[in-house]
Formats: structure tokens, sequence, C-alpha cells
């Protein structure tokens, strides 16, 4: 993919101010670490150094004004028809709800909605955000539903040490920080970030961190191979099992199992940068400014969640799952007929389960303890694709 000219990125004076103090941070950084560090530290840097990096700063990120536009921000179906596959947890469980990152609180606000009507509203809707600009959007939108379920929204700073209920997590994953591994003929190396004097660059070093090794040893795509390597995904997956005493995870993310994710013809990996819905693959164009992600292995995040005790309770596409659910009886309750109102959910409706869309390239995984029944959700699933 070829790198977007800067001149071409509506970037105002004070963003690119903003950006060049993340820069000389991060060069900083840099020195103080020997001239190198990790693609994982880098992105970890620019998304999340205190004040500067992309989820901690002031811009907006969500919706025609930001970066990318998410499920939830697309179209008010997804977070009803997810509704239907917390309630049912929660027929099981009881407990409460948590969800990780609520980007503009869309999704919230639509799942205490439908919770709402299903009769199955929690005591609580936890949020656990790390960006101050979206917390205050999440306040202003969720301030302004009734009384009684703007009530149930609580903001929490750091895991409770024990959940019952749901833990809902959307486009989480691929936001965190991850190592760049280069499998060559003469070695595995790891790319990491370098600075010239007067730029980022890219620096490839022999990978000698033990288990990192092991990892890309057993994975060994054949060479030349460009990839991802996550350990703090399936980190959090561990973190969040051990909290969980009864209930479900929820991921919902673009991913792949194991051997799609390593499959020799994506031998430059899956590294993404978003900036006013422009797709690239510079993560060094705008630092502070720009979305960096990169896809999800959903078998590693198998392997976390059943090391921490967690069963399998399903995994499928996005289409699928929210198939399985009703979502286009959710559409249905809106009469064709009033075309105003149908053809944007409709429209909407394609893009949440399309191929070409969202429908197969996004995955939901549900992980549990303590629930001893199908969920609706997976019915038909996509489990085979994960060994």
């Amino acid at each position: 993919m070829s790198r977007p000219i800067l001149a071409d990125l509506p970037a105002g004076a004070d963003a690119l101010a903003h950006s060049r103090k993340l820069v000389e941070l991060i060069s900083a950084e840099i020195a103080r670490s020997g001239g190198w560090i990790g693609f994982d530290r880098y992105m970890q840097l620019a998304l999340y150094a205190p004040g500067l990096g992309y989820y901690v700063g002031g811009a907006t990120k969500l919706g025609g004004a930001g970066d990318f536009v998410t499920a939830p921000e697309l179209s008010p179906l997804f977070g009803q028809t997810l509704a239907r596959q917390v309630a049912e947890v929660l027929s099981v469980t009881g407990g409460d709800v948590l969800e990780l990152g609520a980007g503009s609180g869309r999704m919230a606000a639509h799942m205490l909605q439908a919770l709402s009507e299903s009769g199955l509203l929690p005591a609580r809707y936890f949020i656990l955000e790390v960006s101050g600009e979206l917390a205050a959007r999440q306040k202003q939108r969720l301030n302004d539903l009734a009384p009684r379920l703007a009530s149930r929204a609580a903001w929490i700073d750091r895991m409770p040490t024990a959940f019952r209920g749901v833990i809902v997590c959307n486009e989480v994953l691929d936001a965190l920080p991850t190592h760049l591994i280069l499998w060559s003929e003469s070695g595995i190396y790891e790319r990491g970030v370098a600075w010239s004097g007067s730029a980022l660059i890219w620096d490839d070093r022999p990978l000698t961190e033990q288990s990192l090794l092991a990892q890309a040893r057993r994975l060994n795509p054949p060479p030349p191979y460009l990839s991802e390597v996550g350990r703090i995904g399936p980190a959090l997956v561990e973190t969040l099992a051990s909290a969980l005493e009864r209930g479900a995870l929820l991921l919902i993310d673009y991913g792949f199992g194991e051997r799609e994710y390593y499959h020799p013809q994506r031998k430059h990996g899956t590294l993404m940068c978003h900036f006013r819905h422009r797709a690239h693959d510079d993560p060094f164009l705008l630092p502070g400014l720009q979305d960096i992600s990169s896809h999800v292995d959903f078998t590693a995040v198998t392997r976390a969640g059943s090391h921490a005790g967690l069963e399998l309770l399903g995994y499928a596409t996005q289409a699928q799952f929210l198939i399985n659910l009703g979502i286009t009886d959710l559409l249905a309750r809106t009469p064709a007929a009033d075309t105003a109102a149908y053809l944007p959910l409709a429209a909407q409706a394609q893009k949440l389960l399309s191929p070409a869309e969202m429908g197969e390239l996004f995955k939901v995984i549900a992980l549990g303890r303590g629930i001893d029944r199908a969920l609706e959700g997976f019915r038909s699933g996509e489990i085979s694709r994960l060994l």
C-alpha cells in the first residue's frame, strides 16, 4: 500500500504540533533504550502515551468526523441484537454488564434500552474506558437516556477483582500493542523502531527474548514472512478470566484463527492504520493522530481463556452471530412501507452482514464459566476454524 502524502491529509497546525510532541517523546525513549525499541513499545506510546497517544488525546475518533466507523456507530441493530445474547447469559448467571472501551457510548445506550425491553436490565452497566474524551462523550450520551437507564451506567478505572455477568469487548483487542516478527532465511528477527536523526525508521534485530522466540519458532511460516505476534491481548483475556466468577466474555473483532492468520499468502501481516477514513500501512505517519491496529489471532485468545479456566462457548462470524440472534426480525419491526426509516436500516444491516463488508472478517467469540447451555448466537458457528 502506498504511503499517503502528508499534504493531502486534513491535519491542522495544532494537530501537527501535537504529533511532533509525541515524536519527540518517542525519539527520546529510543535514545534511552540504546537506539531501538520493539514495535510493541512504539505502538503503546503512539496509542496510549499520557496526554499524547491517539486513544488518550482529545481528537474525535469515531463516526463520520473521526477516523473509522465501528458496528455500533453504523447501526442501532448491532447493539440491539448483541443485547439478546447478553440477556440470555444474564438469565442464567445474573450479575452485571462490563464493557471495555465503549467508544461513543452508542452500544451501551442501545444495549441498555434493549435489555430493559427484555426485562433483564442489570443493576449496573460498568464501563472501563482509557480515553477521557470518549468517557465524556459516553456520559453525555447515556445521560440523555431515561433516568432508570442512565442510572445503571457506572465508570470504573480498573478491572474489578470479582465479577459475575457479561464482559463485552467490541474492537478492543485489535488496538492492543503487538510484536512484529520477521521470519527470513537467515533467522527470526523482531522488527522495531529506531531514530535516524530526523525520522522514525524500521530496524530489524535478531529475536532473542526466549518465550517470544519459542512462539515464533512454533508458528514457523515460510520465509520471507512478516506478521504480528500479540501477547497483550491473550494476557488481557487471562486477566478478565481471573475476575469472572460466573458468566461470559464476549469478544467481537476482526481476525482469524491461527491457521488463517499465518497463512503463507498473508506474508505481509495485518498491520493497518486509519486517519480520517483513509486506510494505509505506515504507522510512522502522524503518530498520535491516527489509529494503529492489527487483526486478532482468535486461537491465541482461546488458548488464553482455556489456560485461565474458561470454556469456549462459541465462535462465529459476525454475520452468523447476528443472524442466529434474529437481526432480521429486529429489522422487520420497521415496516418496509416506511421507506424513509426502513431503507437506511436495511443498508446498515447489509454492511453488518455482507461478506464484502463486516460480516465475514469480523468474528465473535464467547468464553465462559458456569454456563451449561449452548448460546443462541452460536447455533451455527466456526469453531473448526480455530483449530
